[in-house]
């Protein structure tokens, strides 16, 4: 029944916390798509290197709805930094997806964990949505990245491409959440700090 508790401040702060983390290393990542043949590595990228901070959150995690919060937020995050409201759907479905695997292990199963990390990671695939579905009309509101880089970047994402990208945000999610996982073990909680 732990889940049906309303938020507290400290649940809050996790989010948003948490969230920051993710945040920071997705704008560390972000400067590679200055070259469009790197674009695509955003979802190689992303969920390899956010999965210790999202593993670390799950420890923090005994109620239903902080995921799908987080999940919120980074589309939040990524409507204003003008990809549009394209990923919401996408944030949506994978936060909430993560939440029925997380509390389906009862918020301690590991595997659970680090399959909601693999879907949760499906954000950042949403920020790609309007380059595969509504190029022209992104492209038209995005024209000060010039000419030859539009070229370059229609080039590159083609359909083919779409469900690549959905399957390289699930497994490099996941592989992110077991090397996370395995940080937290050895370090976190050994030295007792969770």
């Amino acid at each position: 029944m732990s889940s049906l508790k309303k938020f507290e401040s400290a649940d809050l702060i996790n989010v948003g916390m948490f969230t920051a983390v993710i945040v920071i290393i997705m704008l560390i990542i972000i400067p590679i798509g200055f070259i469009p043949v790197l674009m695509p590595l955003y979802c190689v990228l992303i969920p390899l290197f956010t999965g210790l901070p999202f593993m670390l959150f799950l420890t923090r995690v005994r109620k239903f709805g902080l995921i799908l919060l987080m999940s919120i937020v980074l589309s939040l995050v990524l409507l204003l930094t003008g990809m549009g409201w394209y990923s919401f759907p996408v944030t949506v479905v994978s936060g909430l997806t993560a939440e029925v695997l997380v509390r389906a292990g009862g918020y301690r199963s590991i595997k659970l964990n680090i399959a909601a990390c693999g879907i949760f990671s499906l954000w950042c695939f949403g920020s790609f949505i309007p380059l595969f579905f509504f190029a022209d009309d992104f492209w038209a509101q995005n024209a000060e990245y010039g000419e030859e880089y539009i070229a370059e970047a229609k080039g590159i994402f083609h359909m083919w491409l779409a469900p690549v990208l959905v399957l390289s945000c699930i497994v490099c999610g996941s592989i992110g959440a077991v090397a996370g996982s395995s940080v937290i073990k050895k370090h976190f909680v050994r030295s007792g700090v969770i």
